[in-house]
């Protein structure tokens, strides 16, 4: 049988016993604060996704409206659509406007092309004008030769009568004498009168040449006239011709107003941006929509956030890239795991401690007590590592606990 223990040692015993539990008490509190205190954890906290207004970009009565509020919409999925008739209209205008022009242009282009011929005529008959002058001007210094020659031949003449007459003259009496034959005399008397209608004919010829000069020189004058006249015409012939600038200018503005047709055609359906649900929604089929009038709004389901609000003591411990236990209230027993995306580097003052500022764009935490100086709290954003198909809700309430760097996603 064992030794029962005697009186002094149950004392010892009890000794020990009462400090061990105070001390594992102390050393458990320690853990729990140091846990706390490396690990934070916060109950301050929504998920939060991003969220649009959707407005359309054309206006008009809205003829089909498929979905219903808090529907899930896939990306692509038709959200309404505004009666499209008066923008097909516009679009039928805007191109029938552009075949209008082009039209134009292929008649204008006969136009010029007709015109740029009567140039291409005036031009030719410029040339041919000018031709004429150069055959006037030979023709006129033909003339003046011609006149030359016949002065010429004139003079030769005239010497040559006046030779004849002289020796007519010398001979004639020495007839009388006998000094001479009447054939002589004779001969003499018909070389004079030969000479005679030579030199007659001479000043014909001089004369006939003079008026060939001056009808040269009348045809060389008419020849530059008709000359100055066909450049009247062939420059009024380039000035008239068209050109298709004025038309061809509007080319492009006729384009831009069937790509702004075809456009707002396109924006009478309106689809889903992304994967979404819908919210909001208190119109129906009917309503008149007007540009960029919020219709209802869209929640962006790709990616889940929780804002998590830490104590600004605790925010050594939270870095981004760590990973964090992420609970919602209306699904207690889920974990969700999460990786801290950024903190927050801002809130709004406390209006009670350094009195009120104008907006600033910060987030406004809270305090919950006046009387007690609490530490600020800042906005830890921890995206959510879930599925698109998770069933969250924008601002609902959520539990962040952060892991241990070495633990991961695990």
């Amino acid at each position: 049988m064992p030794e029962t223990d005697t009186p002094v040692e149950r004392k010892r015993l009890g000794k020990i016993v009462s400090l061990a539990i105070p001390v594992a008490a102390l050393m458990t509190g320690l853990l729990v604060v140091r846990n706390t205190v490396e690990y934070p954890r916060t109950d301050d906290a929504e998920v939060f996704a991003n969220f649009i207004g959707i407005a359309p970009q054309v206006e008009g009565p809205i003829v089909s409206l498929p979905v219903q509020d808090n529907a899930f919409v896939k990306q692509g999925g038709l959200l309404f659509e505004i009666d499209p008739r008066p923008y097909e209209y516009a679009l039928h205008r805007a191109k029938s406007d552009l075949s209008t022009l082009e039209g134009q242009i292929v008649d204008e282009t006969r136009t010029i092309a007709s015109q740029q011929s009567a140039v291409g005529a005036a031009q030719a008959n410029t040339s041919s004008t000018a031709a004429n002058v150069d055959r006037a001007a030979s023709a006129v210094e033909e003339a003046k030769a011609n006149v030359a020659a016949s002065k010429a031949a004139l003079d030769r003449a005239q010497a040559e009568l006046q030779y004849t007459t002289r020796n007519f003259n010398r001979i004639e009496p020495l007839l009388a004498r006998q000094f001479v034959t009447v054939d002589q005399v004779d001969q003499a008397r018909t070389d004079v009168l030969s000479r005679q209608q030579i030199v007659d004919q001479s000043r014909s010829q001089v004369a006939l040449a003079e008026a060939q000069l001056l009808s040269a020189k009348a045809q060389y004058e008419q020849a530059k006239a008709v000359r100055e006249q066909s450049h009247e015409q062939l420059a009024q012939s380039q000035h008239s011709v068209l050109t298709l600038e004025p038309l061809t200018a509007q080319r492009e503005g006729k384009i831009a107003n069937i790509s702004t047709a075809e456009y707002n055609l396109n924006n009478c359906r309106v689809y889903a941006p992304f994967d979404t649900r819908v919210t909001n929604l208190t119109i129906s089929q009917g309503a008149y929509a007007h540009v960029g009038q919020q219709v209802f709004t869209l929640i962006d389901t790709r990616v889940w956030w929780v804002i998590a609000n830490f104590r600004e003591t605790q925010l050594r411990h939270v870095k981004p890239g760590m990973h964090a236990d992420v609970y919602v209230l209306s699904r207690p027993n889920v974990r969700y795991d999460g990786v801290v995306d950024s903190v927050g580097f801002g809130v709004q003052p406390d209006t009670t401690l350094i009195g009120s500022f104008s907006s600033t764009g910060l987030p406004d935490v809270q305090r919950s007590l006046n009387w007690v100086h609490l530490a600020t709290r800042y906005p830890v954003r921890v995206r959510i590592l879930a599925p698109e198909t998770e069933p969250f809700r924008l601002s609902e309430s959520a539990v962040v606990v952060m892991r241990p760097e070495h633990s991961g996603g695990k």
